[in-house]
C-alpha cells in the first residue's frame, strides 16, 4: 500500500456491476483489477499483489469459496471479503472457514463498501509494539492473531482476532453486542450480528482447554469475558 493507494481486487461475474464498484472505488483512492470469474481472479493475484480482496461467492467456473480455499493455499495472506446475497449462519461459518475475513451482503451501500475495505487494509499497516494479553493460561498475541497455551499455537483469523482483543480490553465488563459491531464492523445489522455470533462460537472453540475462561453470553445484551 503505497501513498495511501489502496490495491483492489475485484471479483464480480455480473460486470455491469463489477463496472460501477470499479468507477467508484477508483474515485476513492483504490486501484482496482477486475476480474470475473475465480480462474481469472488466480491470475490477478499473481500479478497484481492486492492489499485486499473481493469477491462474490455465486461465480461460473470456480466458486468464491474455492477461489479463496486456492488463494490461501498459493500462500495469499490479503484480507478477503466476501459480496453475499447468502445469509444463513452456515454459510458464515463457511466463508470462515475457507479463509475468509469479513462479509458483506448484497445490496450493500457503496459507503459501507469502501469503509470495509479501509478497515481489512488497516490490518497492513506496522505497529511498533506487540499487544499481548494474559487470559488465564493463555498467552494472547493480538497483532499477529496467535494465541499460545503450553507452547502451543493456534493462528486466529482477523476478525477472530479483533474480537478477542476487543473483548480482552474490556475484561469481566459486560459489552453490547452493538457496541462490538459498531466499534469492529462499523455497522449492527442483523447479518453482522450473526456473523459475531459465528466468532464468539468458534472463539469459544479455542479457549476450551483452560476451564476457567469463559466467554458468557447475556442474554438480549452481550458477551462478558471471564479469567
Amino acid at each position: 500500500m503505497k501513498n495511501n493507494i489502496i490495491k483492489v481486487l475485484l471479483v464480480e461475474d455480473e460486470r455491469m456491476l463489477a463496472e460501477i464498484l470499479a468507477d467508484t472505488l477508483s474515485d476513492h483512492n483504490f486501484e482496482i483489477k477486475q476480474a470475473y470469474n475465480g480462474v481469472m481472479a488466480l491470475d490477478g493475484w499473481r500479478d497484481f499483489q492486492p492489499d485486499v480482496i473481493v469477491t462474490d461467492i455465486m461465480m461460473p467456473q470456480m466458486d468464491g469459496y474455492t477461489l479463496v480455499k486456492n488463494l490461501r493455499k498459493e500462500g495469499c495472506s490479503a484480507p478477503i471479503l466476501y459480496l453475499t446475497a447468502r445469509s444463513s449462519t452456515e454459510d458464515v461459518v463457511k466463508g470462515f472457514e475457507t479463509g475468509g475475513n469479513d462479509f458483506l451482503r448484497k445490496p450493500f451501500a457503496i459507503d459501507e463498501l469502501i469503509v470495509r475495505i479501509r478497515a481489512l487494509a488497516g490490518r497492513l499497516k506496522p505497529t511498533t509494539a506487540e499487544k499481548e494479553y494474559k487470559i488465564g493460561r493463555y498467552d494472547f498475541l493480538a497483532d499477529a492473531g496467535i494465541l499460545v497455551l503450553d507452547g502451543e499455537q493456534q493462528q486466529l483469523s482477523a476478525r477472530e482476532a479483533e474480537v478477542l482483543k476487543y473483548l480482552c480490553n474490556n475484561i469481566g465488563q459486560t459489552i453490547e453486542s452493538s457496541q462490538i459491531l459498531m466499534q469492529i464492523w462499523g455497522d449492527d445489522s442483523f447479518f453482522n450480528l450473526r456473523s459475531l455470533n459465528v466468532f464468539i462460537s468458534r472463539l469459544r472453540k479455542r479457549l476450551i482447554d483452560d476451564k476457567s475462561v469463559e466467554i458468557i453470553s447475556i442474554r438480549g445484551v452481550g458477551y462478558r469475558l471471564k479469567a
